[in-house]
């Protein structure tokens, strides 16, 4: 089972240096998050920076909030960047659910989920080379994969889970294996349904940090602006792994699931966790 870093937002700067030790460890995949009213970095530029920063590690939003983004502008910035990283990129996409995000980009929260499901469509259509639509042709450029780069898709309700089988790759699931066991099977069950071949990629994801009682502390601070929005924030940092063997074992949980990767999701900006970490999934 393969294993990405999710990487933290305070410091944009720092990024260049946790991918290029990312890289250098037992990493897989490199992933970072999305939001608008927020002072993270916006992933599509920072994702394409680390792609020429590196050779090999694939790169993914986690997840990148569809909604918020005008259609074919998104289809064009995913498939440049699934070009110029030479394939490596993942399009990790949700809807998001935060109000403030969704007011600042004028959209209606109310139909992110129809909205979302119409951007897929649209996306699937322009990255296998057909028209935009009425007076408008084809958006590139070509993606380096025939019909577009990855998509896995990030849901928990029951219509947002079957969104993976009519338009994902895969599935991207930030619950603990108690809860990710039924979520993850339900999107086997819709992915049968629809007649897909194959499975779905089932890709999970964790909330650690490892280091000194200042990493732990720097990461629960993150954890709590973060989530400060749900007024129930005590329930996400109970969520946070910060031992080896804590880590090792929720590793483990994940691959008696089925899971194909797990993102270890880090919150502080110390970049010696890279190291820590690597020596945990060794």
């Amino acid at each position: 089972m393969n294993v990405g870093l999710g990487l933290p937002i305070s410091d944009p700067a720092a990024l260049l240096t946790w991918a290029r030790r990312a890289e250098a460890g037992p990493f897989s995949t490199l992933g970072l998050l999305d939001r608008l009213v927020y002072a993270n970095p916006e992933p599509l530029v920072t994702l394409a920076a680390l792609a020429g920063a590196t050779w090999g590690i694939r790169l993914q939003t986690e997840v990148l909030l569809g909604p918020l983004r005008q259609t074919a502008l998104l289809a064009k910035q995913a498939a440049t960047l699934d070009a110029l990283s030479g394939g490596r990129f993942t399009l990790g996409v949700g809807v998001g659910g935060r109000p403030d995000d969704h007011a600042a980009a004028g959209t209606d929260l109310r139909t992110r989920g129809r909205r979302l499901d119409e951007q897929l469509a649209t996306m699937r259509r322009l990255w296998a080379g057909e028209p935009y639509g009425e007076g408008a042709g084809p958006i590139g450029p070509a993606p380096v994969a025939e019909g577009g780069p990855e998509v896995l898709i990030g849901a928990f309700a029951p219509a947002a889970l079957e969104r993976v089988a009519r338009w994902g790759d895969g599935f991207l699931c930030a619950a603990p294996p108690r809860v990710a066991d039924g979520l993850m099977r339900r999107v086997e069950r819709s992915w049968d349904a629809a007649g897909r071949a194959g499975r779905p990629r089932l890709v999970a994801q964790v909330n650690v940090a490892l280091g000194p009682d200042a990493t732990v502390q720097d990461a629960r601070d993150a954890i709590g602006a973060y989530y400060a929005f749900t007024g129930d924030t005590e329930r996400v940092l109970g969520g946070l792994l910060t031992t080896p063997r804590a880590i090792r074992e929720a590793i483990t949980a994940f691959g008696d699931l089925g899971a194909d990767e797990v993102m270890l999701y880090c919150w502080s900006a110390d970049a010696d966790q890279v190291g820590r970490l690597g020596a945990v999934v060794i």
